[in-house]
């Protein structure tokens, strides 16, 4: 399945490249509400919360009622967990407080599947170099991504993997990776990262494995009006 991403910063709708350089901006988040709506799925993400710059929580209770959303960016603490779960969000993604001192946080993420129910909560787990990174992909953290799914498994309903080293830079994703991550979880798993052609979703859909496309429906590369909200129909 395509899940089309929304990513804020700066009250506007962006898209950067390896998290960092801005590549795309657009004030008008109400033309990608409404051409998204069709999508059984949309990923939504605050990055100034993510960075811990800020925050753009006005844009995400507006957004989440209105489409079947996973919403992310700065979930820290159980309290802002069931906050947006209360805007509407279908799920959260939870990424940089699932780790602590290096290592996967069994604890909060203990208490965070009780708090919202395991069901609800989308396990990031986002690698650059072959290590799981944090913090808007700024703060490497000595596991892998393997290692990460294995330990948080009992805790959550989905993984979201997003290979950051080919984030924004239209070149394809690295299908391996991503294929051993799935290997490792008996969890359903998102990919994301660098996901450009039709072709990718399409292989990634019969692995099982639902595909986050940002930056390749944003510039137009894929046509989103010729793509079907599933792949296979």
């Amino acid at each position: 399945m395509l899940i089309p991403s929304i990513d804020l910063k700066g009250g506007q709708v962006v898209q950067l490249v390896q998290g960092e350089r801005l590549a795309l901006a657009s004030d008008d988040l109400e033309e990608w509400i409404d051409r998204f709506s069709r999508f059984p799925k949309v990923q939504l993400i605050d990055l100034d919360a993510a960075i811990g710059s800020g925050t753009n929580d006005e844009l995400v209770r507006h957004v989440a009622p209105l489409l079947p959303c996973r919403v992310g960016g700065g979930i820290r603490s159980i309290e802002r967990a069931r906050e947006v779960v209360d805007y509407g969000a279908r799920a959260i993604i939870v990424s940089s407080s699932l780790f602590r001192d290096g290592h996967p946080n069994l604890d909060f993420a203990q208490l965070l599947a009780e708090a919202v129910g395991p069901e609800r909560v989308i396990a990031a787990v986002d690698s650059k170099a072959g290590k799981v990174v944090i913090r808007g992909w700024r703060e490497p953290v000595e596991v892998t991504p393997v290692e990460a799914v294995r330990q948080l498994e009992p805790y959550c309903g989905e993984f979201l993997y997003t290979h950051v080293d080919r984030e924004g830079l239209m070149q394809g994703t690295d299908m391996s990776a991503i294929e051993e991550v799935a290997a490792a979880t008996e969890r359903p798993l998102t990919a994301a990262g660098g996901i450009t052609t039709r072709e990718e979703i399409e292989s990634l859909d019969r692995a099982g494995i639902d595909a986050v496309v940002g930056m390749a429906i944003y510039t137009g590369t894929l046509a989103l009006d010729e793509l079907s909200p599933r792949s296979d129909s």
